[in-house]
């Protein structure tokens, strides 16, 4: 019997599973031992082929070349990854090597990792496909244990393909649509853009929001604060003032009423984004690395889930997850009798159940990890005690009070029981975090109707209505993740853009790209960002068609709609995109600023402007105009390098480390080809240059 060999998405994750399964034996690129060969991708090792890969006349830009609509799909293997890919392609192709486990991450884009690994391999051999939600030993080889056929996740592989091949065709039209349409370059996004434009909208109705004043009347009461209702006149509220120094005030009902709180669920990847950024101000990305590596620690389950329940064998799991919590977490005994039930739902776990923390936590001691992993997996630790733990039960109090007719009310509460929010109460304390304001209404003195008081203090406040709060990652996400819902029916399995694993990447891409900015917590678009949606049509920044999209991949992967049906929508709106969009007036394409040309490119001989990142040329020909020697040029050297004129660098370096002094004249172009410090690629062209060096003085002159 041969090897069966397993192909994981990461060393780190091939490291664990040998640990499991007892491999041992390291080699270059892979682990062998006990029936098993383990190897790795570096996350994406293939991926799809630019546009110039179909036809090199696709390197520039314009308009007439699009849309670009590849008829069979070409994908290139990344440059910084090719030496892994030759030790997979070697293993699968090995004579020992019986069957191929895909091993990957149990997901929609793990699947699609694989597969296209496997494919450009051309390897042929049966696959076995391991789905895990821990990375416990004890879950790693119940996992083995129980492989699954690779044919059952086919469907799953053609919707990860549809995602990408959709992303593809929408990210390359779109940018290049309104790229050549502006002289600028505007990126566009199938996820990205839609999220953008929510962004956009909330901070147009912030700025073109008024506020308008509005008085009430404040009295005191036997230490109770009570409040008129509001006015749009300072004269209506200091009538109400008047009355009520020289008038008594009257409590003419009190209402009091049992009310409690439920529970709050377990943590999907989205809810506990928000809480960390609402508690610890962490990004959603942080969110995501820092409970990545604590699932490649062993010390919770699986990440990228959209689910917040257990399976229904799980109780016992859940009791002894809670034991270890108190234990190792919170180091007090257990104080509560845990209601296991409300955890558990078959029906509501899709690929994955919610994010728990595992019994390895009894082991960890959490002092040692990084702060972050800290607080994140106190967060998923004490929400398994929250969402078993009692609701919070409280007693509402409501106090209507009479002044010569004018009204004034009062509220207040009175915790019954603490329930789920004594354990968010240690959590907050344990990091010093404030609580929030809904925790912090105070209780009321005790009253009763028909009691009549003078000397009650009375004052005019002036209040002003409040515009609509500016996003930040938190509610970014609940935006995001429910997205055209209110459209969509009930059963409807997934709603919103993107998913739980691609949420983080799509606001840093924002972030990255210059159309949105960080300021603290919130999430504000730029100038350019603004700009950007305004020229933009619906059938790329609709929130509700990104959605729609969303769920239709969710139908692909269970097989209820075809690959080719969703693509032909995607196609259609592209070539419908680029029909309607086929020219701008030169009025609106100084939209992104007056970028007047300073030269024209040695290449192709088009326009050269400077715009945010630098010198650049409008037909994107792939000429680099903003350094020569590795030294950054400012404008006026570009210049006159554009029209042919020689300029003076001094402080160059030999290959030697000598510096010297130089005139360099443009001599044409030449193409150059080199790998960055971060492993990637980068071509292009560049000016080539003749050198003249000043005449060194004589002595004594």
């Amino acid at each position: 019997m041969g090897y069966k060999l397993v192909v994981t998405e990461k060393p780190s994750v091939a490291r664990a599973y040998a640990d499991a399964l007892g491999v041992k034996n390291t080699q270059d690129g892979y682990i062998e031992g006990n029936g098993y060969i383990i190897s790795w991708c570096v996350g994406h090792l293939i991926e799809l082929a630019q546009p110039d890969a179909y036809d090199p006349a696709l390197k520039k830009w314009s308009y007439n070349s699009l849309p670009i609509m590849p008829g069979n799909w070409q994908y290139e293997i990344k440059k910084d990854t090719k030496a892994q890919f030759k030790v997979l392609k070697k293993l699968m192709h090995d004579k020992g090597v019986d069957e191929v486990i895909c091993a990957t991450d149990a997901g929609r884009e793990g699947e699609l990792i694989f597969r296209l690994v496997y494919e450009q391999a051309g390897c042929d051999k049966p696959i076995k496909r391991l789905w895990l939600s821990s990375m416990e030993e004890s879950a790693i080889r119940e996992g083995f244990a129980n492989l699954k056929p690779g044919y059952m996740y086919n469907d799953l592989y053609q919707s990860a393909l549809c995602r990408q091949q959709a992303d593809w065709l929408v990210g390359i039209n779109g940018t290049r649509l309104f790229t050549v349409l502006y002289n600028r370059l505007l990126k566009v996004g199938r996820v990205q853009t839609p999220t953008h434009a929510m962004l956009v909208d909330r901070d147009e109705a912030i700025r073109t929001f008024k506020k308008e004043p509005f008085y009430t009347c404040h009295i005191d009461v036997n230490g109770m604060e009570a409040v008129s209702e509001k006015f749009k006149t300072e004269d209506e509220a200091m009538s109400i003032e008047g009355c009520a120094v020289f008038n008594p005030v009257r409590i003419t009902k009190v209402e009091e009423e049992e009310k409690s709180i439920a529970q709050p669920r377990l943590y999907d990847l989205t809810t506990l984004q928000r809480d960390a950024n609402r508690i610890f101000g962490f990004t959603a990305k942080q969110t995501l690395d820092y409970t990545q590596s604590l699932y490649e620690k062993r010390l919770c389950t699986y990440p990228r889930t959209d689910s917040q329940f257990l399976s229904d064998d799980m109780g016992q799991t859940a009791e002894d997850v809670i034991g270890a919590v108190f234990k190792s977490v919170l180091k007090m005994p257990q104080d509560y009798s845990p209601d296991i039930g409300r955890v558990l739902n078959s029906k509501k776990v899709t690929d994955h159940h919610a994010i728990i923390p595992t019994m390895e936590i009894a082991k960890q001691d959490m002092d040692a990890l990084a702060e972050g992993e800290k607080k994140i997996l106190s967060l998923i630790s004490y929400r398994v005690l929250c969402a078993t733990s009692g609701r919070h039960i409280y007693k509402s109090v409501k106090v209507e009070l009479d002044c010569d007719g004018f009204k004034f009310h009062a509220s207040g509460k009175t915790v019954i029981s603490e329930g789920f929010k004594k354990y968010e109460k240690l959590l907050r304390n344990r990091f010093k975090v404030k609580p929030d304001a809904e925790d912090e209404e105070k209780s009321l003195p005790v009253v009763h109707e028909g009691q009549s008081f003078r000397d009650v203090n009375p004052r005019v406040v002036e209040g002003f209505t409040q515009p609509p709060k500016a996003f930040t990652e938190d509610t970014l996400l609940k935006y995001m993740e429910t997205a055209g819902a209110s459209e969509m029916d009930d059963d409807v399995e997934r709603k919103g853009l993107g998913t739980p694993a691609t949420r983080a990447d799509i606001i840093e891409k924002l972030v990255k790209d210059g159309f949105v900015k960080r300021d603290k917590k919130k999430l504000v678009p730029t100038d350019d960002g603004i700009k950007l949606i305004t020229i933009l049509p619906d059938a790329v920044k609709s929130p509700q068609m990104t959605a729609d999209w969303e769920n239709a991949l969710v139908l692909v992967s269970k097989g209820e709609m075809s690959a080719d049906a969703f693509m032909k929508g995607i196609k259609d709106m592209v070539t419908d995109l680029i029909k309607t969009y086929s020219s701008v007036s030169e009025e609106e394409k100084k939209m992104f600023g007056s970028e007047e040309a300073i030269g024209k490119c040695p290449k192709c001989g088009g326009d050269v402007v400077v715009g945010k990142y630098g010198a650049y040329c409008t037909e994107k020909c792939g000429m680099s105009l903003g350094y020569a020697m590795g030294r950054k040029l400012d404008e006026e050297q570009i210049k006159k390098l554009l029209a042919g004129e020689k300029i003076f660098m001094k402080g160059l370096k030999s290959k030697k480390g000598k510096s010297y002094d130089a005139f360099l004249k443009p001599e044409g172009v030449e193409a150059y080809d080199y790998t960055n410090k971060d492993g990637e690629e980068r071509s292009g062209f560049q000016f080539k240059f003749a050198f003249e060096f000043p005449e060194r003085k004589k002595k004594g002159e």
